[in-house]
């Protein structure tokens, strides 16, 4: 299954926009992206086919990640926290549209 994936990673200053998007299999983003999420101003975006998104913020200090489904029209989203191995594990399988079935024990949170 492949997606399209936008980041930022503080260390290396390596960015890609939501706008400029580059597709990326499920297999890759574990094995590229999962482990560069440090830093508190990290973020690692996954947009399925119809441009939901699946956001990624590491906790430092915490050794776990923030995962939230957005809901723009709502401003709030749908997230729980994961450990490094349970992240790797959901988007392994991902589904190919994303809702907040994907994920189990979702929290709805307003911004």
């Amino acid at each position: 299954m492949h997606y399209r994936v936008f980041y930022y990673f503080e260390r290396s200053g390596e960015s890609v926009s939501s706008t400029s998007a580059i597709e990326m299999s499920a297999k890759a983003i574990c094995e590229q992206l999962l482990a560069r999420l440090h830093s508190a101003n990290d973020f690692l975006g996954i947009i399925d086919a119809e441009d939901h998104v699946l956001q990624i913020l590491p906790e430092p200090g915490e050794d776990r990640f923030w995962v939230e489904l957005p809901i723009d029209e709502a401003r709030a989203s749908y997230g729980r926290f994961m450990s490094l191995t349970e992240l790797g594990e959901l988007v392994r399988r991902l589904p190919q549209i994303f809702d907040s079935s994907a994920i189990p024990n979702l929290t709805y949170r307003p911004w």
